[in-house]
C-alpha cells in the first residue's frame, strides 16, 4: 500500500465539500451535506472506502493548483505523448436578480485536453452509505446511479460526455477533446452537457473571484492570509454555521485512539472563524451565524458546547467497525459525544464575537432585541457556572477541573456583556456583570497563578503548563506588559515548545501523554512573542510552521514533532484561523496595508 499523506486540495459550495488528492482522485465525499454519509471514503479506507480518479501510465506527473482567488481545483496530468488538466469545483453562485443562491450537492470535473493524445482509465468505485453496503449500479441511456445496498435513497448520478459503458468497463479513454464528469447527488432535469458545464464554471468563477475581492488586501503575506479565508468559508455550511473541519477520524497521532469526528460546529471554534471573517470585510458571515445561534437558543432557551449543522443537539457517537481508519489508526467514528460536555469556556469566545458585532452591526429593533435576550442569558449562565469544573478548551473525557483558560474566559463572557448592557443603556445589567467579572479575575490571580513556577498554570492547583494559558492577553483579561504575562509566555514556552512545534499541554489525560504538536498552538504562542516585544524570533518562527502547510498552502489539526508530518482532521479551520490573525498581527506592522 502506499504511503499515504494529506496531500489534498478541497473543493466545496458551503452545501459540502471533497477532498482530491494530488493525483486527482476524490477520496473523501459526503452527500449531499457535509455530515452526511460519505459517498468516497479512501482516505479512511483504500480498499472499501471508495475513490474516483483516473489511472494513467507511470511516466504521467501530476502538479496540483487553485485557480488564484478561487477553490476551483486544478490537477495537470503531463507526459511525453500528452498532456489534460482535471478542474474540479462545485457550483456556488448567487441566483440572478435574487437573494438566493445556487448550491447544489454535485461536483463538476472537467477535463480540459492541452496536448498531445493523454491516455486514461477513470476509476470510478463510490462506496455510499460509509461503504456499510455493496454498491449497486444502473445504468442507463444518461447516466450512471449507484446506491448502497444498507440505504437504497440516497443516490448518486453521474454524467458525462464520455461513453457510460467504457466507463464501466474501465476502458482506455484516448483525449482528444474536451471531456466532463457531473456527479450529483439528485438526477438532472435540463440536459447536461459541455455548454452547462462551462456556464456552471464560469458563474463559479465569477462567484469566487468577487468573494476573495471582498477581502481586505495586505502587503505582507496576502496569498497566505487569502487561502486560509477561502478555507474557511467553504467550511462556512449555508445556514451560518462553521465546523471545525471537513472529516472524521484522522488520527492526532497515527496508531493511536484520538480520532474524533469534526464535521460539527463548536460556539469556540465557529466564534473564532466567524470573527476571523468578521475582521477582514465579510460581516454577512457573522450576520448569518448570529442568526444560527439565536435559532438554536430561542429552541430551547439553553446551550451546548457544539451542534450539527442544523442545530441538532444529538450528535451520538457510533464506531464504524468495517473501516480499518487512515493509516490503519482505528476507530473510525461518527458523531462525537463531547455535545455532552461541560466547556465554560465556549461562552467567552461567542459573546467576545457577539460585542464585536453589536458595536459594528446594530441592526434592526427586533434584531437588537433578540440579541439582549441571547446576551442576558448567557451572562446569567456565567454566573451560574464559571466556579464549577469543566472540561475545558481540549474536551479532557476524564473529571472535570478548574481550567485556568475557562475562567479568563468567563471572565470574558462577563466584561463583553457589560459592555453590551453600557451600548443598551442597561446600567444596572452592566454593573452587576462587571462586578461579577471583576470576581472571576480576582479568583483567577489568586488560584490559578503559581508563585513557585512564577507562571499560571493549566489548572487550580497543578503545575502543569497548558498553551491555551496564551490567551490571557488577546482577550483582554491581562496586558502584554503584565509581568506576569511575560513570565507565563517564557513558562509556558520552555514546557511546550519542541521542534519548533507546541504541545497542547504537557499532563497526562484519558488516553495518556499527547504525542503530537496542535497546530493552532504554535501561532499563539508567535503572538505571545510578538506582544512581548520578541517580534523576530515570532517572525521566523511564523516563516518556519508555513513551510509545513501542504503542496497548496492546507493545514490540519495536527502535526508530527518530528517529520512535521500533518495529522488530524484536515482541513481544520482552527488551524486556518489562527494563520489569517497571525500574518495580519505581522502585515499590521507594515504602514502599507491595502484596504480592499
Amino acid at each position: 500500500m502506499m504511503t499515504q499523506h494529506l496531500n489534498y486540495g478541497v473543493i466545496g459550495n458551503c452545501t459540502t465539500a471533497a477532498l482530491v488528492s494530488d493525483k486527482g482522485s476524490i477520496e473523501w465525499l459526503c452527500l449531499p451535506e457535509f455530515d452526511s454519509a460519505s459517498v468516497f471514503a479512501a482516505l479512511l479506507d483504500k480498499e472499501k472506502g471508495g475513490s474516483f480518479g483516473f489511472d494513467v501510465a507511470d511516466d504521467y506527473k501530476t502538479t496540483q493548483f487553485y485557480v488564484p482567488h478561487t477553490n476551483i481545483l486544478t490537477t495537470r496530468f503531463t507526459s511525453p505523448e500528452g498532456s489534460f488538466d482535471v478542474v474540479d469545483f462545485m457550483p456556488l453562485y448567487r441566483l440572478e436578480g435574487k437573494e438566493d443562491f445556487y448550491w447544489p450537492a454535485e461536483i463538476y470535473r472537467y477535463i480540459r485536453w492541452i496536448k498531445g493524445t493523454p491516455r486514461f482509465k477513470v476509476h470510478y468505485a463510490p462506496a455510499p452509505d460509509y461503504a456499510r453496503g455493496k454498491t449497486l449500479y444502473n445504468v442507463t441511456s444518461q447516466y450512471i446511479e449507484t446506491y448502497s445496498s444498507s440505504d437504497s435513497k440516497d443516490r448518486q448520478y453521474l454524467y458525462s460526455s464520455i461513453p457510460l459503458q467504457k466507463i464501466m468497463n474501465h476502458e482506455e479513454i484516448k483525449l482528444e477533446e474536451d471531456q466532463f464528469f457531473l456527479l450529483s447527488y439528485n438526477e438532472k432535469v435540463i440536459e447536461v452537457d459541455m455548454e452547462r458545464e462551462k456556464l456552471e464554471y464560469c458563474r463559479t468563477l465569477v462567484y469566487w473571484l468577487n468573494w476573495a475581492n471582498q477581502t481586505k488586501k495586505y502587503t505582507l503575506y496576502n496569498d497566505v492570509i487569502e487561502r486560509s479565508l477561502l478555507t474557511l468559508k467553504m467550511m462556512t455550511y449555508r445556514n451560518g454555521a462553521v465546523i471545525a473541519a471537513l472529516t472524521t477520524s484522522l488520527p492526532e497521532t497515527v496508531g493511536e485512539v484520538r480520532n474524533w469526528d469534526y464535521r460539527f460546529c463548536w460556539l469556540r471554534d465557529a466564534s473564532m472563524s466567524i470573527e476571523t471573517l468578521f475582521k477582514v470585510g465579510h460581516s454577512t458571515a457573522a450576520r448569518k451565524f448570529m442568526r444560527f445561534i439565536k435559532q438554536s437558543f430561542m429552541a430551547k432557551h439553553d446551550y451546548q458546547i457544539m451542534y450539527g449543522i442544523h442545530g441538532e443537539r444529538m450528535l451520538t457517537e457510533t464506531i464504524l467497525d468495517h473501516l480499518s481508519g487512515y493509516k490503519n489508526s482505528r476507530p473510525v467514528r461518527i458523531g462525537n459525544d463531547a455535545y455532552h460536555q461541560r466547556q465554560n469556556d465556549s461562552f467567552g469566545y461567542l459573546m467576545d464575537l457577539i460585542y464585536q458585532y453589536c458595536c459594528l452591526m446594530p441592526g434592526t429593533l427586533d434584531e437588537v432585541e433578540d440579541m439582549w435576550e441571547l446576551v442576558k442569558s448567557i451572562a446569567f449562565t456565567v454566573m451560574d457556572d464559571w466556579r464549577k469544573p469543566d472540561k475545558g478548551i481540549w474536551e479532557i473525557r476524564g473529571e472535570g477541573q478548574h481550567f485556568v483558560s475557562s475562567k479568563v474566559m468567563c471572565w470574558v463572557a462577563l466584561d463583553r456583556a457589560a459592555k453590551i448592557a453600557s451600548l443598551l443603556n442597561k446600567y444596572s445589567y452592566s454593573e452587576r456583570w462587571a462586578a461579577e467579572a471583576a470576581a472571576v479575575k480576582a479568583d483567577v490571580m489568586q488560584h490559578g497563578w503559581n508563585e513557585k513556577l512564577q507562571s499560571f498554570t493549566q489548572c487550580y492547583g497543578n503545575t502543569y503548563f497548558d498553551s491555551s494559558l496564551l490567551l490571557m492577553e488577546p482577550y483582554g483579561f491581562i496586558a502584554p506588559d503584565d509581568i506576569h504575562y511575560h513570565k507565563t509566555v517564557k513558562a509556558v514556552k520552555k514546557a511546550l515548545l519542541h521542534k519548533g512545534l507546541m504541545y497542547r499541554y504537557n499532563s497526562v489525560d484519558d488516553f495518556g501523554m499527547p504525542s503530537s504538536a496542535f497546530t493552532i498552538c504554535v501561532f499563539w504562542l508567535i503572538r505571545a512573542l510578538f506582544v512581548i516585544g520578541e517580534k523576530d524570533e515570532a517572525r521566523c518562527l511564523f516563516d518556519e510552521v508555513l513551510q509545513y502547510a501542504n503542496h497548496l498552502g492546507l493545514f490540519s489539526e495536527d502535526l508530527n514533532f518530528e517529520t512535521k508530518e500533518q495529522l488530524g482532521n484536515f482541513p481544520q479551520a482552527y488551524s486556518h484561523l489562527a494563520i489569517v490573525n497571525t500574518a495580519i498581527l505581522f502585515a499590521g506592522e507594515d504602514k502599507r496595508l491595502i484596504l480592499g
